[in-house]
C-alpha cells in the first residue's frame, strides 16, 4: 500500500463518529480510514462493466481519497455498500392541492431518512384568504404550509441521528411574500428550513430604478396588482440583517443557464443552494482540495496537469455514484438518471492562498479563481465528453443545450459547502476563508483547542514575528471580496455557488443592502449572508432593559413528584415541585457517580429553580437545555440522552409538556452532539465532531 500523509486526530474523531461503519453492538466494521474508503471504492467502482475495470478504477478511486485530494460528499461516505442514498441534494414538487402538499411531506421524510437536503418552491400554492371552492372555506397560505413540513423534519430529526435540512422559496411576485420575508423575524421559527426570495430579473430593475412590479396570484394565472420594489427588498435586506434569511435566488438567471431548460424552468434549489434542480431531480457532489495541488516547481506554483488528471477520475467517479445509487423515491431515480447531474467542486482555496502567499481579498486572488475554475470547466467537459462516447448521453440531451453533442452529464461543476468533508481532508472548507486561526471550543468535560496547521508552521518558524497582511481570517475581508470570490468562481460554474458573506457585528442594514445589489450586477446566481453575533441578539434583544426578575418566597410545603431516568453517568433523579400549578423547583441528584458530577447536577437544579421561582416560562428552561451534548451519551427507552442536562429537560417533558428544540443557544451555538461551542457562522461545522448544523 502507498504511503500516505497521516489524519489529524480531528479528521479520525470525526471519522469514528460519522463515517466508520459499526455493528448492531456498536462495534467498528470499518478500523481506521483505509476501511472506509476502501468500502466507498469498491461499491462505487461496481459500476464499471468488467472485473478488470472495477479492479482498476477502485484502487484509482481509493489512492484519491486516502491521498484526500478528492473526496465524495457525506452522503457517499456513509452509504456505500449499506444500501442507502448516495446524494445529497433532492428538490420536490408541491402544487396547490393537499393531495400534493402531504403527497410532499411524505416524500421529504423518505428523503431526510436518508440523509438528504431538499429543496420547495411555494409558489405554486394559492395565497392566505384566498376562497377554496371545494371545501368553501378559507386557504391558509403558503407560509402555512412551510411550517408543516419544518414539523415534519423535526419529527424525522428527533427519531434519527441526522438532521434533515430544507430550502424554502417564494417568488418575490406572490402575493404573501412580505408574510414570507417575515417568517423568520423572530430567530426562532422554522428552525429546519433555509429560505430564498425567488427575486426575478424584473423585480431587481424596479428595485434598481425605485418602481413597481407585478403580483400574481399563481392558482388562476393572472396580474392581481402591483408593488413598490424598493419596500420589498428593503424587508428583504432588514431580514436579513437581522437574523441572515432570507437569501436571495436570482431565478431568471439560474433558468438562463441551466443546460437542461427544455425540460421546463427550474424553480428551486438544495438547502445552501448551489445545486438548482428539476422537480424530483437529486445530484451527487465531490470536492478536489486544491491546496494539494502547490507545485513550487511549476512557473505559477500549479500541477495543472496533475490536477486535470484528478477532474477526469472525479467525473468518473460521480457518475458512477449515479448507476450504483438507492434512491428514496422512483421519480427521483428517473429524473437523476435522465439528466445525470454531477457536481464536482473544490476545497482548500484558503489554504492554497496561504501556501502562495496571496491576500484572499486581492486582483490576484479573483485571477486565479477564475483560471482555475476556467479549466476545471473545461477538463470536466472533456472528461464527461469521453464517458459519452463509452457509456453513452444522459437521456435528455435531446432537451438540452447540447443536442447534436456528445455529453454523458448535464451538469459538471458545484461550489458546496463541504463542511465535515474538509475537515477530514484537513484543509479549508470549500471556497471560504479561514474563520479563525486560533479557535477554542469548550465541551462539557474540557476544552479542545482548533489550530490552523499554515498558521502553526508559520508561527513556529517564526515565533517573534508579526503575521504577513496574506494571513487573513473571515470577518478582517470586506462583504465586496466575499462576493467577488464567490462571482469569479461562479463565472464558470453551470450549477451553482455556496458562499457565506459574513458580515462584522456592526454592519449596517445598508451595508447589506450594497451586498445584494453588488451581487446581482456581478452575475452570481443568488446570496446568503450572516452578520456576526445577530442569532444571539435576536433572542437578547426583545427583552426590555428595565424588566427585573424577583424570584418568588418559597412557601414551607409544596406537592411535587419524582422522576427517574438513566443517564451516561448513572441514574439521575429529578424532583419536580409546584406552587399553584405551575412548576416552582427542580431538585435533582445522580447515583454512582464522583463528587464533581453531583456538584453539577445540583447546581443546575438550583438554577432552574431560581429561573422558575423567578417566573421565567419552563419551556424556554426545557429548550436551553434540550439536545445539549456530552461525553457520555446513552440511549434508553425514551430515546437518546445526550447529557444530564438533556435528561432533565425530558423529565421536565415528560410532565409539563413537549417543547419543540430551540436551536439558537441564547449566547453562542453549541454542538448537538458533543456540547462544543461552535464558530459564530450561519452554518457551521463542529472542530470536535464534525457535526453541521445545515446538514
Amino acid at each position: 500500500m502507498a504511503e500516505y500523509k497521516p489524519f489529524t486526530e480531528n479528521a479520525l474523531k470525526i471519522l469514528r463518529a460519522r463515517y466508520l461503519m459499526r455493528n448492531e453492538q456498536g462495534e467498528f466494521l470499518d478500523k481506521e480510514p483505509a476501511d472506509l474508503f476502501l468500502r466507498v471504492a469498491h461499491y462505487i467502482a461496481s459500476a464499471e462493466k468488467t472485473k478488470k475495470s472495477q479492479e482498476q478504477w477502485s484502487e484509482k478511486f481509493f489512492d484519491t481519497m486516502m491521498a484526500r485530494d478528492f473526496l465524495p460528499n457525506s452522503p457517499t461516505l456513509t452509504g456505500a455498500g449499506r444500501d442507502m442514498c448516495l446524494s445529497a441534494c433532492f428538490v420536490l414538487p408541491i402544487e396547490d392541492s393537499l393531495d400534493s402538499i402531504f403527497e410532499t411531506v411524505k416524500n421529504a421524510a423518505l428523503v431526510h431518512k436518508e440523509g438528504g437536503g431538499t429543496g420547495f418552491d411555494f409558489s405554486p400554492l394559492r395565497p392566505k384568504g384566498s376562497f377554496v371552492k371545494r371545501t368553501q372555506g378559507i386557504a391558509s397560505g403558503p407560509v402555512s404550509f412551510l411550517r408543516v413540513i419544518d414539523s415534519a423534519t423535526e419529527a424525522v430529526k428527533q427519531g434519527g441521528t441526522r438532521r434533515g435540512a430544507n430550502m424554502g422559496i417564494l417568488r418575490v411576485d406572490h402575493p404573501d411574500i412580505e408574510e414570507f420575508i417575515r417568517m423568520k423575524i423572530d430567530g426562532k421559527s422554522v428552525n429546519n428550513f433555509n429560505i430564498s426570495v425567488a427575486a426575478t430579473d424584473i423585480f431587481m430593475e424596479a428595485v434598481k430604478a425605485d418602481g413597481s412590479y407585478d403580483i400574481t396570484d399563481p392558482y388562476h394565472k393572472k396580474v392581481v396588482g402591483q408593488k413598490k420594489a424598493r419596500p420589498v427588498f428593503d424587508m428583504i435586506v432588514e431580514s436579513a440583517w437581522a437574523v441572515g434569511d432570507p437569501g436571495l435566488i436570482f431565478i431568471d438567471r439560474i433558468n438562463a443557464h441551466n443546460p437542461t431548460r427544455g425540460l421546463g424552468p427550474i424553480r428551486a434549489t438544495n438547502p445552501c443552494g448551489e445545486q438548482p434542480l428539476h422537480e424530483y431531480e437529486s445530484c451527487n457532489l465531490g470536492s478536489i482540495n486544491l491546496a494539494h495541488f502547490l507545485s513550487p516547481r511549476a512557473k505559477d506554483l500549479f500541477d495543472w496537469e496533475r490536477f486535470g488528471r484528478t477532474i477526469a477520475l472525479a467525473v468518473r467517479f460521480l457518475d458512477d455514484v449515479i448507476d450504483v445509487n438507492k434512491y428514496p423515491l422512483p421519480q427521483i431515480e428517473q429524473m437523476t438518471r435522465a439528466n445525470r447531474r454531477i457536481g464536482l467542486g473544490v476545497m482548500g482555496w484558503a489554504d492554497l492562498l496561504l501556501r502562495m502567499r496571496v491576500r484572499y481579498d486581492s486582483p490576484a486572488a479573483i485571477k486565479l479563481a477564475e483560471k482555475i475554475m476556467a479549466f476545471m470547466r473545461k477538463e470536466s467537459m472533456a472528461a464527461s465528453a469521453r464517458l459519452a462516447e463509452e457509456r453513452g448521453n444522459f437521456p435528455n440531451i435531446a432537451k438540452s443545450v447540447f443536442r447534436g453533442k456528445k455529453m454523458r452529464n448535464a451538469t459538471t461543476l458545484t461550489i458546496a459547502p463541504t463542511g465535515t468533508i474538509s475537515r477530514i481532508a484537513g484543509c479549508s472548507s470549500s471556497i471560504e476563508p479561514v474563520f479563525a486561526f486560533e479557535f477554542t471550543s469548550k465541551i462539557i468535560d474540557g476544552e479542545i483547542k482548533d489550530v490552523h496547521p499554515i498558521y502553526e508552521e508559520w508561527k513556529n518558524a517564526h515565533p517573534k514575528d508579526s503575521l504577513p497582511d496574506y494571513f487573513r481570517t473571515a470577518h478582517e475581508i470586506s462583504p465586496e471580496w466575499h462576493i467577488r470570490t464567490q462571482a469569479a468562481f461562479q463565472k464558470h460554474v453551470d450549477n451553482s455557488v455556496s458562499k457565506t458573506i459574513n458580515f462584522p457585528n456592526k454592519a449596517q442594514v445598508k451595508d447589506v443592502e450594497k451586498a445584494y445589489l453588488l451581487a446581482y450586477e456581478l452575475d452570481t446566481k443568488g446570496i446568503t449572508i450572516y452578520r456576526d453575533g445577530s442569532r444571539a441578539e435576536q433572542v437578547l434583544y426583545k427583552a426590555s432593559p428595565e424588566a427585573k426578575l424577583h424570584p418568588k418566597d418559597r412557601p414551607i410545603t409544596l406537592p411535587s413528584v419524582t422522576d427517574k431516568i438513566k443517564t451516561g453517568f448513572g441514574n439521575l433523579y429529578v424532583t419536580i415541585s409546584f406552587y399553584n400549578q405551575k412548576a416552582f423547583e427542580v431538585f435533582t441528584s445522580i447515583g454512582k457517580s464522583g463528587y464533581t458530577t453531583m456538584a453539577d447536577a445540583e447546581a443546575l437544579g438550583r438554577l432552574i429553580s431560581l429561573a422558575l421561582r423567578s417566573d421565567v416560562d419552563v419551556k424556554e428552561v426545557i429548550s436551553q437545555l434540550k439536545g445539549i451534548g456530552g461525553s457520555e451519551p446513552i440511549f434508553t427507552e425514551g430515546g437518546l440522552v445526550q447529557s444530564i442536562p438533556d435528561a432533565i429537560a425530558k423529565i421536565l417533558e415528560r410532565h409539563l409538556g413537549s417543547v419543540q428544540e430551540n436551536s439558537k443557544d441564547i449566547y453562542q451555538t453549541i454542538c448537538k452532539i458533543c456540547g462544543a461551542t461552535l464558530p459564530d457562522e450561519k452554518c457551521p461545522v463542529c472542530p470536535n465532531c464534525g457535526w453541521n448544523r445545515c446538514s
